[in-house]
């Protein structure tokens, strides 16, 4: 196989410098190519790339804006290679990264997988924290890995493969984001091509963002799932709701306390933030990542939930369109 790394970028040089940088570290013996996508960015990264000519295979493409999905297929029209690998321009590859996806490739062939994401420990506290949040086992995160099968597992693109022959077949990314990469995998799986997870081979995710776009991101995330929840409701799942059930549940707690004087529901919230902590700073051997990730698994919790619940409220109640109940969550291809 030939490995292509598609790889969409705006206005994120600095991102792809280090990207790069780490990729010049790859223990993989065999050519690869970099098909960087540039999306209509204003700060482009051409002086990054000129860089690494010569030391990596990298084309270079600039386009007008139209999103990471549909820059993602395009990379892959343009790529040579019979198997894609996608990374968002936020993430630092290990050294063993290729060859641990090799080696999986050839001893089970699967047309799509996705790999997992840690942090490394140059990242600030935040993005430790928010790392937590997204990947813990007690979170959304860990509950979406317990809830899909390694064998049916739905890839995410920040750090996922796809055979030349799935795209071609599928047509690649469509045009909601986010939500492109759960929709991929639905597709996929309908047109007979198999997923999987694939544990070894992780990405370091750079999340470069503050609170208040954490905040909107995984709003965003909410939103997303009851409009592919109407799309393919044979692979809705009540894990889904879980999110908006735990704001609603704390709603339920203080006024049960209010009216009732009664406080055991409110409790057990207590006591799950108090493991969140635990977890966390033991995980992170930080008292104050500990407690940043009370931080962020609230407002993964609080901005899921919101958004889910209006998006169930308007897509699946109300039976409005999702382009005109959300337009910002569709790009203009």
């Amino acid at each position: 196989m030939v490995f292509s790394l598609i790889i969409p970028v705006y206005n994120r040089p600095d991102e792809v410098d280090e990207l790069l940088e780490s990729l010049l570290l790859s223990e993989y013996k065999e050519p690869f190519e970099i098909v960087l996508v540039e999306d209509g960015s204003t700060l482009p990264c051409d002086d990054i790339v000129q860089k690494y000519q010569g030391k990596l295979n990298i084309s270079y493409y600039f386009k007008e804006n139209s999103g990471p999905g549909d820059s993602r297929n395009f990379g892959m029209r343009k790529a040579l290679g019979d198997y894609f690998i996608i990374f968002d321009s936020d993430c630092i590859i290990p050294p063993d990264y290729l060859s641990e996806v090799d080696k999986a490739l050839r001893e089970d062939y699967v047309d799509c997988f996705g790999g997992p994401d840690k942090a490394l420990a140059s990242f600030s506290n935040i993005q430790k924290a928010i790392n937590f949040a997204m990947t813990s086992f007690l979170t959304t995160g860990g509950i979406r890995g317990g809830s899909e099968k390694i064998g049916k597992f739905q890839p995410r693109s920040f750090n996922m493969g796809l055979s030349r022959k799935g795209f071609e077949a599928s047509k690649g990314f469509g045009n909601i984001h986010p939500g492109e990469d759960p929709d991929l995998s639905i597709r996929l799986w309908n047109l007979g091509f198999e997923t999987r997870l694939f544990s070894k081979a992780y990405v370091y995710h750079k999340r470069r963002i503050d609170w208040d776009k954490f905040s909107i991101q995984v709003n965003k995330f909410g939103k997303a799932r009851p409009i592919l929840n109407s799309w393919y409701p044979q692979y809705n799942k009540l894990t889904f709701f879980f999110p908006t059930c735990f704001i609603l549940g704390l709603v339920l707690a203080v006024i049960i306390l209010l009216f009732f004087n009664i406080d055991i529901l409110l409790q057990l919230y207590f006591v799950y933030f108090v493991m969140i902590f635990i977890v966390s700073t033991i995980q992170n051997k930080s008292l104050k990542i500990g407690f940043l990730s009370v931080i962020a698994v609230w407002k993964q919790f609080y901005g899921y939930g919101i958004g889910f619940l209006e998006s169930f409220i308007k897509i699946i109640i109300l039976k409005k369109k999702p382009q005109e109940a959300f337009p910002g969550l569709f790009f203009k291809i």
